[in-house]
């Protein structure tokens, strides 16, 4: 149970509170409280039970705001995308134990990626974590030129001067998916593609390669797509209405996924009995039980301590604050669940 502020009239509890609940000087206080030397065991204490006592709790932003650093870190991330969602979980949990905060800039269909940047660069973060960005690769160059960028699951070519990139290998994913699929005696595997989506491509070229490489060349068919569960469900319909419909589908991401299964529970048309579904990023939409999705999976908690670490290493000094940008690759793993199975016998 939070303590109740032992305050006149309800009001934030100050260091000077502090002060007189301990019966020290505020300066000690504020010694205290920054973890600085000047306090011995017993005083620290004793300040910081009377700080428990009434309720008080550091102001942090306003203290970042004082000195020369805010040591945040600004996130630029898709606010409907579970994806993203799952990675700012992460970043939050790899930045709080190296002494930076997290700061959040939404893009929305009614908020563009230039806005969400904007109002992070207004918040005087030092560095930007850019979750699947899709500016072009000179505005990146241009924001790299005044502090560190990070993207995150988008592949660069070349990558731009400043900017470091940290992805999953998105073309291995589609080929451990279209493995997966050909185990199970799959030979019709349609892919919905992702458009210009970050990733699109080269899952694509990935799906591409492992149909080629099972000798299925000719059963390859991509499938006009998108990131969300409308394209996914207006491909699903394509599809379906085709000459040769696919008994598996390879779908861009996991909402677009959502979107071929509920139009197939709508067409009734079994999953996977009659048409098997794999999705990608494993993201908690698909962890769901009445969803239950095999998908390719990106490791999250890796991206973001990777993702955070290359930001931090160029605010600390441990890399050129303008030199050539790094990529980082991760290997992704196929999670299999209920929607994949054996072809219908024919």
């Amino acid at each position: 149970m939070s303590p109740t502020p032992a305050v006149p009239g309800g009001k934030r509890p100050t260091l000077a509170d502090v002060a007189a609940r301990a019966d020290v000087s505020v300066a000690l206080v504020s010694v205290v409280m920054r973890g600085a030397k000047g306090a011995g065991a017993a005083t620290r204490e004793r300040v910081l039970q009377a700080a428990k006592e009434i309720g008080y709790r550091p102001d942090t932003r306003a203290r970042l705001l004082r000195s020369s650093r805010s040591r945040l870190l600004g996130v630029q991330f898709g606010l409907q995308q579970p994806f993203h969602t799952d990675l700012v979980e992460g970043l939050y949990a790899a930045a709080e134990p190296l002494g930076y905060q997290i700061a959040l800039g939404a893009v929305a269909p009614s908020r563009s990626e230039r806005q969400a940047v904007e109002a992070l660069l207004a918040d005087r973060c030092e560095a930007l974590i850019l979750l699947g960005p899709q500016a072009p690769a000179a505005r990146l160059a241009e924001l790299a030129a005044q502090l560190p960028v990070v993207s995150v699951a988008r592949r660069l070519r070349p990558t731009p001067v400043g900017v470091d990139v940290v992805r999953t290998a998105d073309d291995e994913g589609a080929r451990q998916a279209v493995d997966h699929l050909v185990s199970l005696g799959h030979r019709d595997i349609a892919h919905i593609d992702g458009g210009r989506a970050p990733g699109a491509a080269d899952r694509r070229r990935g799906y591409r390669t492992a149909m080629n490489r099972h000798g299925l060349g000719e059963h390859a068919q991509v499938q006009p797509g998108g990131l969300t569960e409308e394209d996914g469900a207006a491909a699903a319909r394509a599809l379906l209405d085709a000459d040769r419909r696919p008994t598996a589908v390879l779908a861009f991401n996991d909402r677009c996924a959502t979107g071929v299964l509920d139009t197939l529970l709508r067409a009734r048309v079994p999953v996977p009995g009659e048409i098997s579904v794999v999705g990608f990023d494993d993201s908690r939409l698909a962890r769901l039980a009445h969803i239950d999705l095999t998908t390719v999976g990106q490791d999250i908690a890796r991206l973001a301590q990777l993702t955070v670490g290359r930001a931090v290493a160029r605010l600390e000094g441990e890399a050129p604050r303008e030199g050539e940008g790094q990529e980082v690759v991760i290997e992704p793993h196929l999670v299999t669940r209920g929607t994949t199975a054996a072809p219908p016998a024919t």
